[in-house]
């Protein structure tokens, strides 16, 4: 039975004692290396698109480019869009509404404390409730801004939950100060998990160009189709229109228009890329281990040789001790490979909750049984291969010379 082949290969590596371990030790790191790294890639991954809080697949979003730096998107450019563009784009048959977004930076005070972030603009009248809908923002507490609030802001999650660095919780009725005017607060927003939008302070659109000065100057501009069949057709639209009105050629623009799942996919294949480039790099310590195993079967079988001779002397065929230490290796790698799983999943977890705490985002921790699966499969193959050459030799093994030695 396949079963006893196992059994027996599970004492002998009992008895083996210390090399043992030490052999299932270069497993161990590889598989907790790739099972940890490609869970900490993935909860990276998930975090990441968590940042993104357009709510719409029908919302394209415009942006100037060139001179770009580390200020939210569309700031610091070398060419900025203007409220200009914003009507022109308004114009196009394939566009419903285009609405103006800026995101200055500016300084804010509270409980004698001072920090630095950024506003975000909430326009007037119409436009207001579209931009509610393309953020996906609800008050968490109070409400949120109106067409009169321009003495009011709202502020993002973590101010609430004093995790803005002011030291004290902000609440609904709180002044604080922004750019040295004094503002009450009247709302906070439900959270979610975007480092942006937790951290943000929203305010009416004509006290923030007060405030601020970004005067015709627009960071972003939102722009929602008329239908969804219409996406491709209106992105293509507004980048001929940006081009005659910026005077730039095809292939030389200096500004972006994106839409939602674009934007996805090119965040997502660079992640892709790195978690495959730190899981290659991983796999090596796998094949170290291999090399491990190799050698401490092999040994075994040197030692073993009057063990071999007397299983052949009753009977065993050359496949009955061929299969024995075939199955001896891979159990090695085997168990090697569930304690990595095992401590690479944990560290996956705990990573996942680091990254949650760090940027504020509220990903759930997932395990990849897939990938539990896959490694120990993979991990009893490489086992099982790296075992091949000595359980060729002992079932070569002649029985008179093995019993002699």
């Amino acid at each position: 039975m396949i079963s006893d082949y196992f059994i027996l290969a599970f004492r002998n590596l009992r008895k083996r004692g210390l090399r043992s371990w030490l052999t299932l030790l270069g497993i161990f790191i590889g598989v907790a290396a790739v099972v940890s790294l490609i869970s900490l890639g993935n909860g990276l991954q998930m975090a990441v698109n968590s940042q993104f809080g357009v709510s719409s697949t029908e919302i394209i979003s415009v942006q100037a480019g060139g001179l770009n730096s580390y200020g939210p998107p569309g700031s610091a450019v070398a060419k900025k869009l203007t409220v200009q563009d914003v009507d022109a784009i308004n114009k196009l048959s394939t566009v419903e509404r285009a609405v103006r977004r800026n995101i200055p930076s500016g300084k804010l005070e509270f409980n004698n404390r001072v920090i630095f972030g950024f506003a975000m603009s909430v326009p007037y009248k119409e436009d207001r409730r579209f931009v509610y809908e393309e953020i996906d923002i609800n008050p968490l507490r109070g409400r949120l801004l109106t067409d009169s609030d321009d003495s009011n802001v709202v502020l993002g999650y973590n101010f609430y939950a004093d995790k803005a660095g002011l030291g004290k919780s902000v609440d609904l009725g709180d002044k604080v100060i922004v750019n040295d005017k004094s503002f009450k607060v009247v709302g906070i927003t439900e959270k979610k998990g975007s480092f942006i939008f937790d951290n943000i302070v929203h305010m009416n659109e004509n006290p923030l160009k007060e405030l601020t000065g970004f005067g015709d100057d627009v960071d972003i501009i939102a722009v929602k189709v008329k239908s969804k069949d219409l996406m491709d057709r209106a992105k293509q639209d507004i980048e001929d229109l940006l081009r005659e009105r910026r005077n730039v050629k095809k292939g030389e623009e200096d500004f972006e228009v994106s839409t939602p799942e674009a934007a996805l996919e090119t965040v997502n294949s660079i992640l892709n890329g790195v978690k495959a480039f730190v899981a290659l790099i991983a796999l090596i310590s796998v094949f170290v281990g291999a090399i491990g195993i190799i050698n401490t079967m092999t040994t075994s079988v040197l030692e073993r040789r009057k063990e071999i001779g007397i299983m052949k002397a009753i009977g065993a065929k050359n496949s009955d001790i061929f299969l024995q230490f075939l199955i001896e290796a891979g159990l090695s790698g085997l168990i090697g490979g569930l304690a990595g799983a095992l401590f690479g999943t944990l560290i996956g977890i705990i990573g996942t909750l680091a990254i949650n705490n760090f940027i504020g985002s509220s990903i759930s921790v997932n395990i990849d049984l897939i990938l539990i699966l896959f490694t120990l499969v993979g991990s009893f193959a490489i086992g099982a291969i790296a075992g091949i050459i000595p359980a060729m030799r002992a079932a070569k093994q002649n029985p008179v010379e093995a019993l002699r030695g």
